[in-house]
């Protein structure tokens, strides 16, 4: 069994804990390799390295850092296709979603480029007589990230990306059932010229989270996954005297309003629903029919449902691949089990229809008459499942939103501009797409959402990434006046 090595100080490292954890291939359903899953003392042993690798990386020059990221961007690229095969084996997106994915990680590599330009900061002359007051950007120290198994290349970008050109050494601790993009992606950061020791790859569960969580080295944590963990994290975290960042689930709303064009609507609920398995938290989840447009849509989705292929990711023809385990499909399952004894009208049930005889797979699922209180409506579901909700007014839609415990992203499709605009206005949702189905800042924005979907006040990535991996120092100055001062300054002393 192949195991899936640590990567500290420029290097792959045997574990040596003796606890392992299975990863598949979840297209076939069979496990493929094995993850070490550290001890305290292996965590310990890396976040002391990260420690020691600190103070010369703190050193380097921003015109340095901003070459590392270049080339770094420039590996990426060219190992673009065995990235995004790793993703689709592991992971099992198809290759659309895989390259897809591996675009957005590049936008954020591509922003860190920047880094000399991010870490400016102000200055003001003769704030009083003599006085000048300025402010720097100075990184925290040993940082870490925890990130989730739905994105196993784009999330890790958007955090070591800044944290690293930010001046920070990093720990990565990515999700243990598809580590392997993480590994090849540090083996990349050190031939693009990162010292040893910047960022380190370590494998995990909860001993290692908590590890981080507590440790008195690690100054800063960024996570991505569910709602309840990342309440746990912040809450750890912010306790043991860390800066914290930690985005949550969603429950994504898609309003369609009655003058909306109902094949772009259409096509927009199924390349949102269920790209990527409807593993993402930026999914559609839940379409808002206002007025007499639910009939329409729900007909023109079930039309393209059928054309919709399901299968491995290695076939470049399919167009949705497996979830990630047999249990997490296994609960995607029970929510149209349970649907129809709520009340509501599974239109299309995605447990039917020919799937493959390997593997972890799902057909689209459409479910009909869905109203709050039901658990396939209050419950982040993350799987190809769409349930529409049918309401009369555009402000019955706006309350169902606002009142919904996750404000993550939502999107209207209209074809009126002034009702676009009072939406974004009105709407309680950190990302709002306008006729796009999934509003993904690109890398120079930030992303994050409101409510139970982030806690903290940090966004992910961007302008946001930068500050939250950095101090800001502020320094007042005076120095003698030339005209009075008796050291001899190789200038005339008068004015």
């Amino acid at each position: 069994m192949r195991t899936i090595p640590h990567w500290i100080n420029g290097q792959d490292v045997t574990p040596t804990s003796g606890n392992f954890g299975p990863v598949f291939n979840p297209a076939l359903g069979e496990q493929q390799a094995q993850v070490g899953l550290a001890s305290v003392s292996e965590m310990n042993s890396a976040i002391a390295i990260a420690k020691a690798a600190f103070p010369a990386w703190r050193a380097a020059s921003l015109s340095k850092k901003a070459e590392i990221m270049f080339r770094f961007r420039e590996l990426v690229v060219a190992h673009r296709d065995e990235i995004a095969g790793l993703v689709s084996i592991e992971h099992g997106k198809v290759p659309s979603d895989a390259a897809g994915e591996l675009a957005r990680g590049i936008e954020n590599i591509e922003f860190a480029c920047g880094i000399p330009s991010h870490m400016k900061g102000g200055f003001s002359e003769q704030v009083s007589g003599g006085v000048d007051v300025y402010s720097i950007k100075q990184p925290l120290g040993v940082v870490a990230g925890i990130t989730p198994f739905n994105f196993p290349a784009m999330v890790p970008l958007w955090m070591l990306t800044n944290g690293i050109a930010a001046g920070n050494t990093f720990i990565l601790k990515p999700s243990e059932k598809d580590p392997s993009v993480t590994v090849l992606l540090a083996r990349l950061l050190t031939e693009a010229g990162l010292p040893d020791g910047v960022l380190n790859v370590v494998h995990g569960d909860k001993l290692a989270v908590d590890t981080l969580l507590e440790h008195p080295d690690i100054a800063a944590v960024s996570f991505v996954g569910s709602t309840p963990i990342a309440k746990y994290i912040y809450s750890t975290g912010t306790a043991n005297g860390k800066r914290v960042q930690a985005l949550g689930g969603a429950k994504n709303h898609m309003v369609v309003l009655p003058d909306a064009d109902i094949n772009m609507a259409a096509d927009a609920s199924v390349s949102a629903g269920f790209g990527s398995a409807g593993e993402r938290c930026m999914a559609i989840s839940v379409i808002v029919a206002v007025g007499d447009v639910a009939d329409p849509l729900i007909e023109a989705i079930s039309a393209r449902i059928p054309a919709l292929k399901v299968g491995p990711g290695t076939d470049p023809g399919n167009e949705m691949g497996p979830l990630i385990t047999q249990e997490h499909r296994n609960k995607v399952a029970s929510y149209l089990a349970g649907a129809a004894a709520e009340g509501a009208t599974v239109v299309i049930d995605g447990r039917e229809g020919i799937l493959p005889e390997k593997g972890y797979f799902l057909n689209p699922s459409v479910i009909d008459h869905v109203r709050p209180g039901m658990k396939v409506y209050d419950e982040e579901i993350f799987g190809p499942v769409l349930s529409v909700i049918r309401v009369d007014t555009y402000e019955e839609a706006v309350e169902l939103i606002n009142d919904h415990q996750y404000g993550n992203g939502t999107a209207i499709f209209t074809r009126d501009g002034g009702a676009a605009r009072q939406f974004q206005f009105d709407i309680q949702v950190g990302m709002v797409g306008i006729n796009v189905p999934i509003p993904v800042p690109v890398a120079y924005y930030s992303f994050g959402g409101w409510k139970s979907s982030l806690f903290g006040d940090a966004n992910m990535y961007g302008p946001a990434g930068i500050e939250f991996y950095t101090h800001t120092k502020t320094i007042t100055s005076r120095w003698p006046d030339p005209a009075t001062s008796s050291v001899d300054l190789g200038f005339p002393q008068t004015r």
